[in-house]
């Protein structure tokens, strides 16, 4: 073997190779790595924003709903209410033409019949009192009678009505109350 060629440079060269290789193997796949994380990032920023304009308009959209649910939200019940001015009107006629007051009470009876139906369809209900005991939730007293005729905390009469809508009271009924004597 001649002094050129050294055994063990030969294998440090190879070593080196090799280690060099390996880094650049590692630098590759890191940056590969990188590149994919970046890609993903961008990915989901990119749905990110999206989602957040979907909820901006989300957002619009009901807040539109609202608005015009405050401003129209009535027609429903106008609507139910209209056939009952039509008949107010024909009343009103028809009071100019004629004398017979059995056929005006008459006439008003059919009217206040259509307008609590109409009130009804919209969901309007009357609270009861004939012969129910006193609820402080859906009654008001305003009188307080001693009677032994009727039942402690009865209602005696219905001095005002009361309704609700669905669950909700309106107006509470005011009523006179029976206690014992």
């Amino acid at each position: 073997m001649s002094e050129k060629e050294n055994p063990f440079e030969k294998e440090l060269e190879q070593e080196t190779s090799e280690k060099t290789t390996k880094s650049v193997n590692e630098e590759n796949q890191n940056e590969i790595l990188e590149i994919n994380i970046n890609k993903e990032f961008e990915e989901l920023k990119n749905q990110y924003i999206r989602l957040a304009a979907d909820f901006d308009n989300y957002r619009k959209r009901q807040a539109q709903e609202r608005e015009s649910l405050l401003k129209y939200g009535a027609e429903d019940t106008l609507k139910k209410l209209l056939p009952v001015i039509d008949t107010f009107e024909r009343a009103q006629k028809s009071i100019l033409e004629t004398d017979d007051c059995e056929q005006l009470k008459e006439s008003f009876e059919i009217v206040k019949k259509q307008f609590f139906e109409a009130l009804e369809k919209a969901g309007l209900q009357k609270i009861e009192t004939n012969g129910a005991e006193f609820n402080p939730n859906i009654h008001e007293a305003v009188m307080q009678t001693p009677s032994s005729e009727h039942p402690e905390h009865s209602i005696i009469t219905e001095l005002q009505s009361g309704y609700k809508l669905g669950d909700r009271i309106i107006r509470p009924a005011l009523v006179n109350v029976a206690v014992s004597e």
